[in-house]
């Protein structure tokens, strides 16, 4: 039985990590249906339940025990809010079903710069996903465990890599690892609510504050804006489904609409439920413990029913993220193919999903939670800016698509995108106002740096263009043999070097070897066998005092440049090629070294002879 390559053992690890590659045949088999669509792209949203509550409380704790009596004003306002941000994305999905949200709505509507701004958003917005996520649900997984907390930053990069791991098998596959722990949370938090509400009203808890006070404490406006600011994390996430639609079973649609529904009746139920019980229960979040564990406590003490919260919380938590891995690497690709990022960002991979975007996602939250050691509340203050700013040029761009298009019902549209448009400014520019030194500016810093990037790839890309079409060139008389001088770097004799010097002779007449003189003695050894097998062909010797291989030879490369004119110069590197892959790190990598040395010489074409070994 023939031993196996390295390249097949690592087919192999990839194939298991992974799963075997997918035809193209098999893109239609990898829809979801409504359900499961749920789970893929309502996580994030979902998930902010477990934290946006304990956002408001923050800073109305910090000023006064009886300012939290605004959390309920405040959580009822953001239900206003992400009723009207539900009702304007179902015209997103009626007027743009192929998905792109924001970006598409934006550059269509509202020219490419804007486009490219809520680009810039939704992807910072999408990297913040992950970190913030899985950051909280290692915290409450903490709260739980607390001898866990000095370990934070690892505990997430590890859940990154499993997150990352999962997808890059495919969205179907991934969407069936991740429907369970959704409606686990769904499922918990329904106890939750429900036995916490019950015990308040048979008397069994005690309700330490009343659902509606007669008297408000006064409480500087800029305070109870910033709360309103914090809690709006409930509202990320919001936006996915209208991103995501091409990954729903038809009627792709339909089947969005009715999860965007259900996705926000859902969020608006528990983050009110949570926020309202949190009031009537006295919760106010300490360090070391979140507002949802300190809940579940005060509703379950030390019971299984209290460990099932802090689980599925912890879960959905960290599945939040991956409504970012379905949404990040599908924007990347349609900016790719704009040509306003790298191209492979565009290419799907064995799996039929953009794998170059999820790596690239993975490996920015992985920095994200070590520059701000795994904190959630040093990353919430980055989180909304980015998210609003895309809410709000993609209902603006709204606005203007049904100005121009005037479809059916269009008016009715009309307002509700108006109506989104007008709040989603209003709560940026608070957003922006109250967190802008609390860390907000570096998101204000980063998209305009983001979309320099999109533009200089751009420019990149049509200055190839222009420079490689033949488009208004006359065709050729006929393909002419091109005059070139090979240089053949040697230092030693063997059979691979011979293989070289054939191959050289054969493709031009001028043909020399170089070798690089490290001690003289070495050099007379060399010299007496290049007189033996070296064919009569030209050798130059290169001094290097300093012992330098590769500086002597780009020298004497540009020296031949200069002085031959000739059309090209061939460099031709003899290499062998070990049995085994390990045994390549054995030995010197001075052809990797010539190689990256003249990548960018105009004029050098750099290529490599192969000798195969097979001894072990």
């Amino acid at each position: 039985m023939p031993k196996e390559t390295a390249s097949q053992f690592f087919t192999r690890i990839k194939h298991f990590l992974f799963g075997a590659p997918l035809s193209n045949q098999m893109m239609a088999h990898e829809k979801i249906s409504k359900f499961k669509a749920l789970a893929v792209l309502s996580s994030d949203a979902l998930s902010s339940v477990a934290y946006a509550t304990e956002e408001i409380l923050i800073p109305l704790g910090g000023f006064a025990a009886a300012a939290v009596a605004w959390s309920i004003p405040i959580a009822i306002g953001i239900g206003i809010l992400l009723f009207i941000i539900t009702l304007s994305y179902r015209q997103t999905i009626d007027s743009y079903p192929s998905g792109g949200g924001a970006y598409i709505v934006a550059k269509e509507n509202l020219g490419t710069m804007a486009g490219l701004v809520a680009a810039a958003s939704l992807l910072i917005d999408y990297v913040l996903t992950v970190s913030v996520s899985v950051a909280a649900g290692v915290e409450n997984i903490a709260s739980a465990v607390p001898f866990l907390r000095e370990h934070k930053e690892w505990i997430g990069i590890s859940v990154i890599i499993l997150l990352m791991t999962f997808n890059l098998r495919g969205v179907r596959e991934s969407s069936n690892i991740f429907a369970v722990p959704t409606y686990l949370f769904i499922v918990s938090f329904l106890i939750l609510i429900g036995v916490g509400t019950w015990k308040i009203m048979t008397g069994v808890a005690t309700q330490v504050a009343p659902v509606i006070h007669e008297d408000y404490p006064n409480v500087p406006l800029l305070l109870i804006l910033k709360a309103f600011s914090s809690g709006c994390a409930a509202l990320t996430g919001v936006e996915a489904i209208s991103n995501g639609i091409p990954i729903f079973q038809p009627p792709t649609q339909k089947n969005a609409k009715t999860t965007l529904v259900w996705m926000s009746v859902i969020l608006g139920s528990f983050f009110l439920g949570i926020t309202l019980l949190a009031h009537m229960y006295g919760i106010m979040p300490k360090e070391g413990e979140t507002a949802v564990s300190l809940l579940a406590h005060s509703i379950f003490g030390d019971s299984g029913l209290y460990y099932l919260i802090q689980i599925s919380t912890a879960l959905i938590l960290v599945l939040a993220a991956n409504t970012s891995y379905a949404d990040f690497p599908r924007l990347a690709s349609l900016l790719a193919k704009d040509r306003f990022l790298p191209r492979q960002l565009a290419s799907l991979g064995d799996r039929l999903v953009f794998s170059n975007g999820i790596l690239g996602l993975s490996l920015a939250a992985m920095l994200l939670i070590v520059l701000f050691k795994g904190e959630t509340h040093h990353l919430i203050p980055l989180y909304a800016v980015g998210v609003f700013l895309s809410f709000t040029l993609s209902q603006w761009g709204m606005v203007l698509h049904h100005l121009k298009e005037k479809e059916k019902g269009w008016v009715k549209s009309l307002c509700f995108n108006a109506l989104g448009a007008v709040s989603t400014l209003v709560v940026l520019m608070v957003i922006t106002l109250t967190k802008f030194k609390h860390g907000a500016w570096m998101i204000v810093l980063l998209i305009p740096l983001l979309v320099l990037v999109f533009k200089k790839i751009n420019t990149h890309y049509l200055n190839v263009g222009k420079e490689l079409t033949l488009i208004g060139s006359e065709a050729p008389p006929g393909l002419e043999l091109i005059k070139h001088t090979v240089i053949i770097p040697i230092s030693g004799i063997h059979r691979g070097v011979l293989d070289a010097l054939r191959y050289g002779r054969s493709i031009s007449k001028d043909v020399f070897g170089v070798y690089v003189e490290l001690d003289a003695e070495s050099t007379e050894r060399f010299q007496k066998e290049w007189k033996k097998w070296g064919h009569d062909l030209p050798l130059v010797v290169l001094k290097s005092p300093y012992r330098s291989v590769i500086d002597p030879l780009l020298t004497y490369i540009n020296d031949v440049v200069g002085a031959t004119k000739d059309e090209m110069i061939t460099v031709l590197i003899p290499e062998f090629v070990t049995a085994k892959w390990w045994q390549h790190f054995l030995h010197n990598q001075t052809a990797l070294f010539i190689r990256t040395s003249l990548l960018f010489k105009r004029g050098v074409v750099v290529t490599s002879v192969r000798y195969h070994l097979k001894s072990e």
